[in-house]
């Protein structure tokens, strides 16, 4: 399993809402915060999103999906929009709002029966581990993916069972399974999309020597590594293993492994049937000391405490 396996097993779809309500000009969308990732697809004509942590208003086309970075919300509307007015009629555009709400989807408001200006498909992915973290931060606020080739199967089958609405058994999670396929296609193509500048992490899985070293760290966390030992798993000298993963990753492979392991003892932390002592071992530690010393350090709160708290 290498980190970006692990990052999306704890991202997933969430209520996804059905999206093909006619959205006539003007229009503005509120999408509440809560999700780590929102997907927007227009389907016929270009929008704009408004993040609080974008420089500017970001134009998505059609045949592009937009991955927006959480919590906060954002507006998404027909045109550029910044302070609530129409452009053309110089009048407020009423502010409709979608979000993942308590668990259940708020639909997309039927704003005119007339054609349609823009037809939304929008997935909520909540967080549920800390891994998590990294895959958020190498996004920028708003993500615009222009589709490959492979990808417009997919939207086709998606809208045409949008079209059929959501009153059939077993829906819901059918569409949130299939977004959450689509959202690591999405991923892929960002990180390899010219422009784009990767994280580390993740240009470090296509290195033999560093993403050998990675995976032996991601599939065996409680093995007791050091850096000889790890640096013969990866086939390789201890100077070279350190000098490929400080190129790629800006950090030692002892430092890497170490925060890490401290990501994913904050996960297992918040199973109520979890212990310290049994977390410890599954991270690589012999005992519940030096692995609350270490956690202390890199978390700045204690395991206990983290538990408690």
């Amino acid at each position: 399993m290498d980190p970006l396996d692990l990052m999306l097993r704890q991202l997933r779809a969430h209520g996804t809402v059905a999206g093909l309500s006619a959205l006539s000009a003007p229009w503005t969308l509120r999408v509440a915060g809560e999700a780590a990732i929102t997907l927007i697809a227009p389907a016929h004509e270009q929008i704009w999103i408004q993040h609080s942590d974008s420089a500017g208003p970001v134009p998505v086309e059609p045949r592009q999906v937009a991955l927006v970075r959480g919590p906060e919300p954002f507006f998404c509307t027909d045109q550029p929009r910044p302070d609530g007015h129409d452009g053309r009629t110089g009048r407020v555009t009423p502010v409709h709002e979608i979000g993942p709400g308590q668990g259940q989807p708020w639909p997309l408001p039927e704003l005119s029966e007339s054609t349609p200006s823009a037809l939304l498909g929008v997935g909520f992915y909540r967080p549920s581990g800390a891994p998590s973290t990294r895959l958020l931060a190498a996004l920028p606020p708003v993500a615009v993916v222009t589709e490959s080739p492979h990808l417009p199967p997919m939207r086709s089958y998606l809208e045409t069972e949008f079209a059929k609405g959501m009153a059939r058994p077993g829906i819901q999670t059918e569409l949130d399974r299939l977004l959450d396929w689509l959202l690591v296609r999405l991923l892929r193509d960002w990180f390899d999309q010219p422009g784009t500048q990767p994280p580390g992490w993740y240009l470090a899985l296509s290195d033999g020597i560093a993403g050998a070293a990675l995976r032996f760290i991601h599939t065996q966390p409680d093995r007791s590594w050091t850096l000889a030992s790890l640096a013969a798993a990866a086939n390789t000298s201890r100077t070279t293993l350190v000098t490929r993963l400080r190129d790629l990753l800006g950090e030692s492979p002892l430092a890497y492994l170490t925060q890490w392991r401290m990501e994913l003892a904050a996960d297992l932390l918040s199973d109520p049937g979890s212990t310290v002592a049994a977390v410890a071992r599954q991270v690589g530690y012999a005992d519940e000391f030096s692995f609350s010393t270490a956690f202390k350090r890199v978390r700045g709160v204690s395991p206990s405490a983290l538990r408690t708290g």
